[in-house]
């Protein structure tokens, strides 16, 4: 472990995907603002695609765009392959296998969509999209829909082979702008009680995620300190990240996100993954 704080976003978008801006730009913003390691993790679905996702035939060009920015900065920076994949079962898998041909240096999997029978819906596209499948697929009863949202990300972390869950309590995205659920309702914290222990046993690691601040849903990092303590207490590594979809927001409110960690115990951080697994730093 570094004896210092090292910054790092392991959570970058880019034009490759539903980004605002390069892979260059987001390299040369980054050196700029002092991240000492730097990873993209385009949307996928591989090797399958939605419109926010990377369509299969730019893979090649994305990695070999990556490789090239490595060996142009990589005296100034480190540079990781990286893809946020998602979660639908029996389509779409954030596995090692999966991705063997891009040989990324890790994977983050995450869970966007619920799904039913009727239809599927996005947990974090719009207020409007979420308000909407909460009523017309579960009738406004948010414990079982976020239940079936938390049981999707249980059974991603048993089934799938990657390193970073990405932003565990996602369905907390517009829950302060346009509340649908109380946070402090007893089902719901034993609900992250039991997510908390979930991804304990899994092994894998998950992350403080600035992204909604960036685009101004959330005034504070999820999970939620509530949620962070479980995860500290079940010791479940973390990383800061900025789900960053312009460059300009790298490093958004990660100080908020520092003080909020060390505010739930943790006093070590991920600042990188590769194949051979975490680095650690000081918080």
């Amino acid at each position: 472990m570094s004896d210092e704080y090292i910054k790092s976003n392991l959570h970058t978008h880019s034009t490759f995907c539903d980004g605002k801006d390069s892979l260059e730009q987001n390299v040369v913003t980054a050196i700029e603002k002092g991240i000492k390691v730097l990873g993209f993790s385009g949307h996928s679905m591989y090797p399958f695609h939605t419109e926010a996702n990377m369509r299969p035939e730019r893979f090649p060009d994305y990695c070999a765009e990556i490789h090239r920015l490595q060996k142009e900065y990589g005296d100034r920076i480190t540079i990781r392959l990286a893809f946020e994949a998602d979660f639908i079962p029996g389509i779409s898998l954030p596995s090692h296998e999966r991705y063997a041909d891009f040989a990324p240096d890790y994977l983050i999997g995450s869970v966007h969509f619920i799904f039913q029978r009727a239809g599927i819906f996005a947990v974090d596209d719009t207020p409007e999209i979420w308000a909407d499948g909460a009523k017309r697929y579960y009738k406004g009863d948010m414990k079982t829909l976020i239940s079936d949202y938390f049981e999707l990300e249980k059974e991603m972390l048993a089934l799938c082979d990657f390193e970073l869950l990405a932003h565990p309590d996602l369905v907390r995205k517009f829950n302060e702008k346009y509340p649908l659920f109380n946070e402090d309702d007893g089902w719901y914290k034993d609900l992250l009680k039991d997510m908390a222990k979930a991804i304990a046993r899994s092994g894998k690691a998950t992350e403080i995620n600035t992204g909604a601040i960036s685009r101004k849903w959330l005034t504070k990092p999820y999970p939620s300190l509530y949620f962070l303590s479980l995860l500290r207490e079940a010791g479940v590594p973390l990383a800061i990240t900025a789900d960053a979809h312009a460059a300009e927001n790298l490093d958004c409110a990660f100080d908020e996100a520092r003080a909020l960690a060390k505010k739930a115990g943790y006093t070590e951080i991920i600042y990188d993954i590769n194949k051979a697994g975490f680095k650690l730093c000081k918080i």
